[in-house]
């Protein structure tokens, strides 16, 4: 399975579309996880008007790891897969690599998530769902990168 189709060769100067393009979802992804960020230390009431659940979700025991708001963790993810797409980007295949790694533990955590908000929290926060969305769309870039061929 080689990645030649999306990423350059290294004696080229050229820019790999697909790493760039999940550059730019992860971009999305770090937008909306820093947004939740500065609302949680603000205390400020997150406008949630297509759901209806945000506050519910984001003040619910499952919203934070020792003390620390899961839109943290989401946005130290998110820049790490913007940068090791980037990298990738440029031709860096181990990059890519490492990439589809984190993007799939991504994926599969906000999978989890989804769970939690569905079963357990019983509502819904549309910029937790907005992450999932993105998380998975990473995830499916990076495996669509693996399976098709040109």
């Amino acid at each position: 399975m080689s990645d030649a189709e999306f990423l350059p060769e290294e004696s080229e100067n050229k820019i790999a579309k697909l790493p760039l393009a999940a550059a730019l979802v992860a971009l999305v992804g770090l937008g909306d996880a820093i947004y939740l960020t500065i609302q949680h230390y603000t205390g400020e009431k997150v406008p949630c008007s297509v759901t209806g659940g945000c506050e519910a979700v984001l003040t619910s025991s499952y919203a934070e790891i020792g003390g620390i708001p899961l839109a943290a963790f989401g946005a130290a993810a998110y820049f790490i897969a913007f940068s090791l797409a980037i990298l990738a980007a440029f031709g860096n295949r181990l990059m890519w690599k490492l990439f589809g790694i984190q993007t799939a533990l991504m994926a599969g955590f906000s999978l989890w998530l989804i769970y939690l908000q569905a079963f357990v929290i019983l509502e819904y926060c549309q910029f937790c769902l907005l992450s999932a969305a993105t998380s998975v769309t990473l995830f499916l870039i990076a495996l669509f990168s693996r399976f098709w061929r040109s």
